[in-house]
């Protein structure tokens, strides 16, 4: 096994987008979305250049380098087994990207986590044997600072996650058939970095006990198949009401998508999509209507989609 093994070797993995917190899980609840990212990468042996050329989302904005999370995931992957990146590592990078940045729908994570995949898949081929999946979500997670939108990514489907102490645990479940997403998607940007800022280091006790109960029942719920209990899941008193200060329009945009007949609807991650459920066989078009005409009334640009929850994670391909 050795580096040298690696050049001239081109691999493509599609990755998803993903959701994080689901409204009361605050950083333990995320969901996988088919909504995906597409990166080829080869290796080659030069002076460690990193070539990288970007089409759709993020072109102009990212750049290339080891900082980079696609390729920090990459190669901390193949230094589990490898050893450290020799300096003569380069690689060739194309992304084809369609998850928007700054938006609350896991871009970072796809990116670390399609970089740690992608690296294990290199490191296999190389003769290294494949890492467990937790270990690969450690990995992602020592880089991504917390496991919720890396764990959906990784495992797909609706996804409890945890750091506990030194290690990372993720259960995972299928999303139902039919269960559908709709979304809107702000032109405006807002970074985790800031959304995290506006909370308060303590929540009252009653506020706490709410999520609790509602991260309990919702996670049990969709374990034993009651996807209705997401109405009472997308609910939330520890995060939401105090990044409304930060994003207004919020309330108008969830209150939208309920009346209209969501079956939940909240912040995705730190935002600054809004997530809707629509319950299988439910029409999404009111919904999708209704979040249009909500952004319009409050002067917030942006657009909607409509995506499925996805159950699987990456997918490798050659070439």
């Amino acid at each position: 096994m050795s580096y040298r093994e690696l050049v001239g070797r081109r691999l493509t993995i599609d990755v998803p987008a993903s959701s994080a917190n689901l409204g009361a899980g605050y950083d333990c609840l995320g969901l996988a979305l088919e909504l995906t990212n597409r990166v080829t990468v080869e290796a080659v042996e030069g002076d460690g250049t990193i070539g990288l050329d970007v089409t759709g989302e993020g072109e102009g904005d990212l750049a290339p380098g080891r900082d980079n999370r696609f390729v920090a995931g990459l190669e901390a992957a193949l230094a589990v087994e490898l050893g450290p990146a020799p300096a003569w590592l380069g690689w060739r990078i194309a992304m084809h990207n369609r998850i928007p940045l700054s938006r609350g729908l896991g871009s970072s994570a796809a990116a670390t986590v399609g970089g740690v995949v992608l690296g294990d898949a290199l490191a296999c081929a190389a003769g290294a044997s494949a890492v467990d999946p937790l270990r690969l979500l450690q990995i992602a997670t020592t880089i991504e600072s917390h496991p919720d939108n890396a764990a959906a990514v990784l495992l797909g489907g609706f996804v409890v996650s945890a750091h506990l102490g030194q290690r990372v645990e993720a259960v995972r479940f299928d999303a139902p058939e039919g269960l559908r997403c709709v979304l809107f998607i702000p032109g405006r940007r807002l970074s985790t970095e800031d959304m995290r800022g506006v909370l308060p280091a303590e929540v009252p006790l009653r506020d706490a006990v709410s999520n609790m109960s509602r991260i309990a029942i919702g996670v049990a719920g969709i374990a034993s198949g009651r996807f209705e209990l997401l109405a009472d899941l997308t609910v939330d008193r520890i995060h939401e009401p105090y990044r409304a200060v930060a994003y207004p329009e919020l309330p108008a945009l969830t209150g939208a998508a309920r009346e209209a007949g969501a079956l939940g609807a909240f912040l995705s991650g730190a935002g600054s999509t809004v997530l809707a459920f629509v319950a299988p066989g439910a029409d999404a078009a009111p919904v999708e209507r209704a979040l249009a005409d909500a952004a319009a009334a409050v002067g917030l640009d942006g657009r909607t989609a409509v995506v499925a929850p996805r159950n699987a994670g990456p997918t490798i391909s050659e070439g």
